[in-house]
């Protein structure tokens, strides 16, 4: 009799070993299917030339998905380039010449967290004070701008929500957390140049935007590459 316990807890011992086994296996082929997916190309038209992006979407899936979403369904056709500012970047995707705001969506999360760097050539998202808040609007940077990265000791969603909180009451804030980032999700793999060329034209003041280019640049669409 006790041999046979013994023979059954060798067998259980193999047969949880293959179990684990099998979820291990089966954990690093979803995972790794995901972490595998083919990076997306996209041509940006311009006023002034081509641009060419290449998306990360292993490291930024919620911020691809977002933009392609806009790219898919023509959404950035005929908006411009309002926001240039030399040696820093040039921002775009969410007016139109007249500066009125093209349709957009849902605020998108945040996903500067993701270990991608605002360097020069990157594309990342605009957004507003709040860290969720992104939607169309994105900008390539002209220059390695690391102050928009996200640091270890950024400020958390609960700590920005809650400083928000007492600004609405009107209660001092007791320190100021680092901003939580800009997510980067591509960068440009091919018309750089173009991208530099924009960052030079004269800008000026129209209405309430700054660093509008003079003579508008327009985004003739954006468009998936086979």
């Amino acid at each position: 009799m006790q041999g046979m316990m013994v023979v059954a807890r060798q067998y259980a011992k193999r047969a949880f070993k293959f179990l684990i086994r099998g979820l291990g296996l089966l954990v690093l082929v979803c995972g790794g299917g995901a972490a595998a997916a083919d990076p997306v190309r996209v041509a940006i038209q311009t006023t002034q030339g081509d641009i060419t992006l290449e998306l990360n979407a292993n490291a930024a899936p919620a911020t691809v998905a977002n933009f392609l979403q806009y790219v898919d369904q023509s959404g950035y056709d005929n908006t411009i380039f309002h926001r240039v500012i030399e040696g820093f970047m040039i921002q775009g995707g969410g007016h139109y010449r007249d500066l009125t705001e093209s349709p957009s969506g849902a605020n998108l999360l945040n996903e500067a967290d993701n270990g991608l760097r605002n360097e020069a050539g990157t594309i990342a998202m605009a957004r507003m004070a709040e860290i969720d808040s992104a939607t169309n609007q994105f900008f390539i940077n002209v220059s390695d701008n690391t102050r928009l990265d996200h640091q270890d000791d950024s400020c958390s969603r609960e700590e920005e929500a809650a400083a928000a909180a007492r600004a609405d009451r009107g209660l001092f804030k007791p320190k100021r957390c680092k901003s939580f980032g800009y997510a980067v999700f591509g960068r440009v793999i091919d018309g750089f140049s173009v991208v530099k060329a924009i960052e030079q034209v004269a800008t000026g003041t129209q209405a309430d935007f700054f660093d509008v280019p003079k003579e508008p640049i327009t985004i003739l669409s954006i468009r998936r590459l086979p």
